[in-house]
């Protein structure tokens, strides 16, 4: 606990070179900011006025409002069968 108040402190603010990096330029993000920060793999980046901003990227969950959506169908009467059944010629034979 000890330890993270000091990284804290000590890395709250902090001046770093901008360094070339091929054609572009960047910057190396010490590891225990990374860690404080929370962030991984990737980030969304944004200028606000002279302000370079990382975020943890904004993932909504692929299936939000999927529930909505089937409910509005299902009301409207459109949730019908897009293709015919259709069944194998032993389909007869099955036991449920």
């Amino acid at each position: 606990m000890l330890t993270l108040l000091l990284l804290k402190r000590f890395f709250s603010t902090m001046q770093i070179k901008i360094r070339k990096m091929g054609n572009s330029q960047g910057i190396i993000i010490p590891k225990p900011i990374l860690q404080q920060s929370g962030l991984t793999d990737e980030v969304e980046l944004r200028l606000d006025g002279d302000r370079i901003i990382l975020s943890r990227p904004n993932k909504p969950n692929p299936r939000e409002g999927w529930a909505e959506a089937s409910r509005r169908i299902a009301e409207a009467g459109d949730d019908e069968l897009v293709w015919p059944e259709f069944g194998n010629e032993d389909d007869g034979d099955l036991a449920w």
